[in-house]
């Protein structure tokens, strides 16, 4: 717009019309004044948007806001003298410079003025972005929050339906032994599951039919083969998320997915499937983000690109290249079945469906296994558990710490039931 402006300053120095030199400065001021206008408008919505992301659990959020207000209303009464300043070129008289009546001495005099407007917008301008970012980092900071106050009520809830699944079990071995040790053992032999018991029972999955646990095992054992996560843990993850899953429900990806990271993967993902992405069940948003996380394994659309061989044609990358921006997210994609990494360990003949038990169960032994998970020490998968929950930036959060020890729990009932069933 600088540019723009110098040029139709240099145009009128060389002889344009004296009246076409006063309509472009009048319309330069009039584009800058939008231009502010349209900039104050966007740091009120982002002001707006935190708004309804805070609550009354984090004291910080009112400092924040006053501060954001008071930047605000400064900037405001700088447009408002920012238009004083301006309706000087909007009395500009045309009719008197298409006449000579204005001295050169004065027009430049007009001219100065403008270039002053020009400075002061360019510092309202600086002001704004600088409230921009600060908006933005402070709204970070209060979204981290919000979802480790979040995780914590998850964490309360699955802690308070163990207590009281532990207690009721409790109360039923005293009820049927009447407190006394012998019997307790003899119970304990006695109710001790057969082989065909064992796989038997139902293996239920998350946003899936539930499959005879044999089966799962079967699919597990693969996956531990081909990636070196134990099959014992890779069920204890999706034991986990099944859990999760009756606590936080599902969704509807139109309502629940990023609508600039994922919803537009979605769409090529389902599409290439030969699935309604409007019937395919997808996990609620949390009250501090997205959802969108899909099947068993609750792979996110952006994640499960890379394993289910989706790959932007404008990178020839399923992630985003540093620096890239929100755009990278809306393709266009395409199916590469070189590039369908789940497939290839599965030796499957179609593309990879998130939604099926094999594919799931492979594919969360994978993702475990590029979290470390491969190493099969205690520490290692406990780790590689966080880490397929909550990112490799927050897996040290103690306030992740339940889903960890939640995986790994499962994993050791799991590896007596797969020793029983390796006995004689």
């Amino acid at each position: 717009m600088r540019q723009f402006i110098f040029l139709v300053f240099w145009c009128a120095l060389i002889g344009a019309p004296s009246v076409v030199l006063a309509q472009s400065v009048a319309q330069a001021a009039t584009n800058y004044e939008q231009q502010l206008r349209d900039k104050l408008a966007d740091v009120e919505n982002q002001i707006a948007a935190q708004q309804q992301l805070l609550n009354g659990d984090i004291g910080v959020h009112n400092k924040t806001l006053s501060s954001l207000s008071g930047q605000l209303s400064a900037e405001k009464e700088s447009l408002a003298q920012i238009l004083r300043q301006t309706q000087v070129l909007d009395d500009y008289s045309v009719v008197s410079v298409a006449l000579g009546s204005q001295s050169v001495s004065g027009f430049f005099s007009d001219l100065d003025a403008f270039t002053s407007i020009k400075s002061s917008l360019a510092k309202s301008f600086a002001h704004i972005q600088q409230t921009s970012v600060s908006t933005e980092a402070e709204k970070e900071t209060l979204q981290a929050r919000l979802a480790e106050q979040e995780q914590l009520r998850t964490v309360a809830q699955l802690a308070k339906q163990q207590v009281q699944a532990q207690e009721q079990d409790k109360q039923k071995l005293l009820t049927q032994t009447k407190g006394v040790e012998a019997n307790y053992q003899k119970m304990i032999a006695t109710n001790q599951k057969t082989a065909a018991q064992i796989r038997s029972e139902l293996f239920t999955l998350r946003d899936s039919a539930a499959i005879p646990f044999g089966t799962a095992l079967t699919y597990a054992e693969a996956a531990e083969k081909a990636t070196g996560t134990r099959a014992a843990v890779t069920l204890g993850v999706l034991k986990q998320e099944t859990n999760l899953g009756e606590n936080l429900g599902t969704g509807s990806w139109r309502v629940d997915m990023s609508p600039t990271r994922d919803q537009p993967v979605f769409s090529y993902i389902t599409q290439t499937l030969g699935l309604d992405p409007d019937k395919m069940p997808v996990s609620r948003k949390p009250s501090y983000g997205w959802g969108g996380a899909m099947g068993p394994g609750q792979f996110i659309p952006s994640t499960w690109v890379c394993y289910g061989g989706f790959v932007n044609t404008n990178t020839g990358t399923c992630s985003p290249p540093s620096g890239a921006g929100s755009s990278f997210w809306q393709g266009p994609w395409q199916y590469s079945s070189s590039k369908d990494r789940v497939r290839k360990l599965l030796g499957a003949s179609s593309p990879s469906n998130p939604w099926t038990a094999q594919v799931a169960i492979m594919a969360t032994a994978m993702l475990m296994a590029d979290n470390g998970a491969s190493a099969q020490t205690p520490s290692a998968e406990r780790l590689a558990a966080l880490r397929y929950f909550a990112g490799w930036t927050h897996a040290n959060n103690p306030a992740y710490a339940f889903y960890g020890d939640g995986v790994m729990e499962f994993a050791a009932g799991f590896q007596q039931d797969i020793n029983q069933l390796g006995g004689p």
